[in-house]
């Protein structure tokens, strides 16, 4: 293999380079998406030292996008998607106009044409896919109304920016302040826009009624091989394949391509395991994305237009959130849905690249515009985590005072009549079941959900349920712990589970806890956080397999091993 390969360095020095940052920033508490875009900046261009390939990095990052939609599509139903449909549409085609027309307005003030500024305002109203979903992610808000809304609010985003980026080339020439009356044939405005229509949904109907078969289909046939090897790589074939298929034949996105892709797989029940095998390379390939925003980046232009950039970043980090709050308020979502999801929209990223190059190729942008537009979107990225944790403060303030709503109704209500009870923390697949369990041995039950998702179905079935995050101080004094028979924490995450058991254990010294762990150094972690029993289901799976290995030795010891007669 020959030495300085472009893949293999950029590889190495990359992710060694995320890994370093990211630890130092996971020390102090900061996010990483920050030390990935430090990284980024790093081994850009305009930083002294190692330069990284600038087209090979992008195309890396591409699949990072690909994987990432396809993972959110494996958690994101077509009936989720269709249950905020009624938000979604009018909420991101409004907030999207609106936000247009804040930027356009900003570009009038800077001088600039109205074509231009036209252009500039649709860079700054549409939103990072790949940032407001791993924020989702790490919050655990993909299975929440909030994380629906959205999700579907991306989705029409990307529908749109598809539509713009058909429409520009077409529209250029009228869009330029020198263009003569008459120059864009209307006819064939739309032309383009029916054929684009047309293609997105010849793409959607395909999915629906051949990939909704044939997917779920192969990997069954797939899985049938015993092959985790091959199920793999026929995972990853489906998602960069359908990926693929979707840009350079129907014109649409990649990423709008492998999200559809993964929504139709999810109602497979292989939709599970083929998440947890796309999602090493889906992290790996998503802080290459992160980097390669990174390398875009211009200090200087800090120096050179710091009012321009600061008024762009008004649009983007005040405007847009404002608006996208006030909308969602008219559609009676709660506060802390509209204002997680305006925080969450508070930056601008890959589509608002795309769109800002594709304008300055139009003679509609200068390349000062490009500038700021790049600018504006690595500033935004690296300052979302504080807008986000701020509004997480605003939203446990609130939370509070809905647990404490619930706690005052709860003294004359079926809480308050709980005794000998379970409390049960995380719906999933394993809470779930051992919801069943308790309520077929007729055990009084109380579930503690982050999922709103849930809430609705464990309301129609009589269980009584707090909604919120049991880690937070506020929650779980509600549960009745000191007239509790058991906690039992079902939530994967080690780290959440011994905060939640150490408050647990505060409240009720004497109360049994039950936990569950993937990993010996996790059970030991919560047992030091005052656990009574750690479960771990390699042990408990190896545990059964030897007692039905050794069932007859048990029954019959030392008896003769030779057949009777």
């Amino acid at each position: 293999m020959p030495h300085g390969s472009p893949l293999v360095t950029i590889l190495v020095i990359g992710l060694g380079l995320a890994f370093i940052l990211g630890t130092i920033a996971h020390r102090i508490g900061c996010s990483l998406l920050v030390a990935y875009l430090l990284a980024g900046i790093i081994i850009g261009p305009f930083t002294p030292g190692f330069v990284a390939d600038q087209e090979l990095v992008p195309q890396l990052a591409e699949i990072g996008v690909i994987l990432l939609m396809f993972g959110v599509g494996l958690h994101f139903s077509i009936n989720d998607l269709v249950s905020v449909r009624a938000i979604a549409i009018p909420g991101a085609l409004t907030q999207v106009i609106l936000s247009t027309i804040c930027g356009m307005l900003l570009a009038r003030a800077l001088g600039w044409s109205w074509g231009g500024g036209l252009v500039f305002g649709l860079t700054v109203a549409i939103a990072s896919t790949v940032v407001l979903l791993r924020t989702l992610q790490e919050q655990r808000l993909m299975e929440s109304q909030r994380g629906h809304i959205a999700v579907g609010w991306l989705v029409i985003q990307d529908l749109l920016t598809v539509m713009v980026l058909v429409l520009l080339p077409v529209l250029a020439p009228l869009l330029r302040p020198d263009a003569p009356a008459g120059m864009v044939d209307p006819w064939r405005v739309a032309l383009a826009i029916g054929v684009t229509i047309g293609k997105v949904v010849a793409f959607i109907a395909l999915m629906l009624l051949v990939g909704r078969r044939l997917i779920p289909m192969m990997l069954h046939s797939v899985a049938h091989t015993g092959s985790r090897e091959l199920f793999r790589l026929c995972v990853l074939a489906i998602a960069l394949g359908v990926a693929m298929t979707a840009t350079e034949v129907f014109g649409v996105s990649f990423a709008l391509g492998a999200f559809v892709a993964g929504m139709v797989l999810s109602e497979s029940p292989l939709s599970q395991h083929a998440a947890a095998e796309t999602l090493p390379l889906r992290d790996a390939f998503a802080v290459l994305f992160f980097i390669s925003v990174g390398m875009l980046f211009n200090p200087g232009i800090m120096l050179h237009d710091p009012l321009p950039l600061l008024a762009t970043l008004g649009v983007i980090m005040i405007a847009t959130p404002t608006i996208t709050v006030v909308i969602l308020r008219c559609l009676r979502q709660s506060w802390q849905t509209a204002l997680g999801v305006g925080a969450g929209l508070a930056q601008i990223g890959e589509f608002s690249f795309i769109l800002a190059a594709l304008g300055v190729q139009s003679g509609l942008l200068t390349q000062r515009a490009h500038d700021l537009v790049l600018g504006a979107s690595i500033v935004s990225i690296l300052l979302n985590p504080v807008v986000i944790a701020i509004v997480n403060q605003i939203n446990a303030m609130l939370d509070r005072r809905e647990w404490l709503r619930m706690g005052r109704e709860g003294r004359d209500g079926s809480m308050a009549m709980l005794h000998d009870h379970a409390v049960l923390i995380g719906y999933g697949r394993v809470g779930s079941l051992v919801a069943e369990g308790l309520r077929a041995r007729h055990v009084p039950l109380l579930v503690i959900e982050a999922g709103d998702t849930r809430v609705h179905a464990l309301n129609e079935r009589g269980i009584p349920v707090l909604l919120g995050n049991a880690a937070d101080p506020g929650l779980l004094p509600l549960a009745g712990l000191d007239r509790a028979r058991i906690l039992i924490v079902a939530i994967p995450d080690a780290f959440e589970a011994g905060e939640i058991i150490q408050q647990a254990r505060g409240l009720s010294p004497q109360l049994d806890i039950v936990a569950r762990a993937h990993f010996d150094s996790a059970a030991d972690y919560l047992s030091e956080y005052g656990a009574s029993l750690v479960i771990m289901g390699e042990r408990e799976i190896a545990g059964a397999m030897l007692d039905y290995a050794t069932r007859d030795e048990a029954a019959a010891p030392g008896r003769d091993a030779s057949p009777s007669s």
